[in-house]
């Protein structure tokens, strides 16, 4: 037989020509694949299967304007907090390891199975997690709409069915804005010491706006929130600190408070926070955002500006853990849970 360049040389048009080119380019590969093309095909079946079936796992959220429970695509619920919790403008692999921590914490709500009272398995506020539908975003990012729905998009997908796991168990994939340097240990801010929530250096938070805070209160309003009563000499001491280098406790006399305590009493933005007095005023400086425990959004932000991966993010920020990608066999247990 001649070969397929003398043919073409020869400028034979005729069908045959057409019959032999595909038998030339389809056949030998099919004849020395052994069946690996159709094991392809099947595999790329079994992986559009598994994204239908991800799809059809919904999640009932309760929207807190309209009061009502609306069913919600896990994918599109993800991109809803992703967009909500996290700047647009912040680097793809930050944006790919808020992913991560929002689907782990939705697919933990769902396995641990609690129901609110009013309907849903979540809330749509800081109680949970803020969500915010596509008609929210609409408004909220106006003209840069597409721009940002397109890249909070990529990065939900490039990630879809991820977890954060420890143990084999989704995790408290718990996040916060701005570190003062340090995360926090889990039993420095909460009851229990949780093994993957341990402090960690995170020093390149300080780019962040409002790093550094302050606030002025009343001496009259600081002593009323607090329930205590300062003098020119003592206006409280720190007495100790957490690993995490924030304020463990402050001594006001005989009186003792924890930096939690304060903060929410004051509403602080950080548990890293010092104060004076000037004229009647408590003038109050804090390092930071947040609780400071598990990853840090600005801190994630830097470390993807310098080329680290959402994985190494992930788990630079919880120790130990491992990154899993959900199976069909998960989603239809999480189906029926």
């Amino acid at each position: 037989m001649k070969s397929f360049k003398t043919l073409i040389t020869a400028g034979l048009t005729t069908c045959s020509v057409v019959i032999i080119i595909p038998t030339l380019l389809v056949l030998p590969f099919h004849s020395h694949t052994d069946g690996r093309l159709v094991d392809q095909l099947q595999k790329k079946a079994n992986q559009v299967a598994a994204a239908n079936k991800n799809d059809n796992l919904s999640i009932e959220v309760f929207r807190t304007k309209t009061q009502k429970v609306e069913k919600l695509p896990i994918e599109e619920y993800v991109l809803g907090v992703v967009a909500s919790e996290m700047p647009a403008k912040f680097e793809t692999e930050a944006l790919k390891a808020q992913s991560l921590s929002a689907r782990t914490f939705i697919i933990k709500r769902l396995k641990e199975g609690k129901p609110l009272d009013e309907g849903g398995i979540v809330d749509d506020s800081v109680n949970f997690q803020v969500f915010q539908d596509r008609d929210d975003l609409k408004k909220r990012y106006g003209a840069e709409y597409d721009k940002n729905i397109a890249k909070i998009e990529k990065a939900v997908r490039a990630t879809e069915g991820q977890i954060l796991t420890y143990n084999g168990q989704p995790i408290t994939a718990s996040f916060f804005s701005t570190s003062n340097g340090y995360t926090e240990n889990s039993e420095e801010y909460w009851k229990n010491s949780v093994p993957y929530l341990k402090s960690v250096p995170s020093p390149w938070d300080s780019v962040a706006p409002n790093y550094l805070s302050k606030k002025s209160i009343t001496i009259s309003h600081f002593e009323k929130k607090l329930n205590v009563k300062i003098n020119k000499s003592d206006i409280g001491k720190v007495t100790s600190r957490t690993q995490g280098k924030r304020v463990a406790q402050v001594t006001f006399g005989k009186k003792t408070l924890s930096g939690k305590e304060i903060r929410e009493k004051l509403n602080l933005r950080s548990t890293d926070f010092s104060w004076e007095r000037s004229g009647n005023e408590i003038i109050i400086t804090t390092k930071g955002f947040g609780h400071g425990v598990g990853m840090s959004q600005y801190g994630a932000n830097e470390l993807a500006k310098q080329g680290k991966t959402y994985a190494e993010i992930a788990k630079y920020y919880y120790k130990g853990i491992s990154i899993k990608k959900l199976s069909k066999k998960d989603y239809d247990l999480l189906e029926k849970l």
